[in-house]
């Protein structure tokens, strides 16, 4: 009797543990997916910048169309990347998707930046000097985002990695999370904010 109580007693124990662990791995899960979201309202933010800093600079940019017609298009593709990774925050797929089409963008935009620069009255445009001052200031809270999406991501995949958590999270099925990197080609161009003196 007196083994069966405590037998009774370590099913009891070890139950709670389990719960306890199981719970810690959907807190972080709900941390790191809360992180994207902030990405997500950085990245929207910047979506709705641009149409009005294209259509600032299509007036002084006539013999740049091809130009405005990249930034619009790298927009679109960017969009439906940041849609396919809020489907499924952490996917390694996805976050890949985003990663591309976000470079894609930069690449696109530090182009049309750079264009500018070489029209005075453009430079000297109110409109244009606040809308890529809100630009600049939007690409800076989108890496601050990123950033703390990154550290919630680890945050949660060492928690699902280490025993004996990893054996819970096998069990029901924790899958790891894929960080929001640059990729290696575009490294460089991406990591490079856009450069706006005016």
């Amino acid at each position: 009797m007196f083994s069966l109580l405590i037998l009774l007693g370590l099913v009891i124990v070890l139950a709670f543990w389990g719960v306890g662990i199981y719970n810690g791995l959907i807190t972080a899960r709900n941390a790191f997916r809360n992180a994207f979201a902030q990405i997500d309202v950085q990245l929207q933010r910047r979506f709705d910048l641009i149409p009005n800093l294209v259509e600032t600079a299509k007036g002084y940019l006539t013999h740049e169309r091809e130009t405005l017609e990249a930034v619009i298009a790298a927009r679109g593709a960017a969009i439906s990347g940041l849609s396919a990774a809020k489907a499924s925050p952490g996917d390694p797929a996805a976050m890949e998707q985003l990663a591309a089409t976000q470079g894609q963008l930069n690449g696109a935009l530090g182009r049309l930046l750079a264009i500018a620069e070489a029209y005075p009255d453009l430079k000297a445009n109110q409109n244009m000097m606040q809308l890529t001052e809100e630009l600049t200031s939007t690409e800076n809270k989108v890496a601050f985002a990123r950033q703390a999406f990154n550290d919630s991501v680890m945050a949660y995949n060492n928690r699902r990695e280490v025993f004996p958590s990893s054996v819970i999270a096998g069990m029901f099925n924790f899958s790891p999370a894929a960080l929001l990197e640059i990729p290696g080609e575009q490294q460089a161009q991406v990591r490079a904010a856009p450069k706006v003196q005016f």
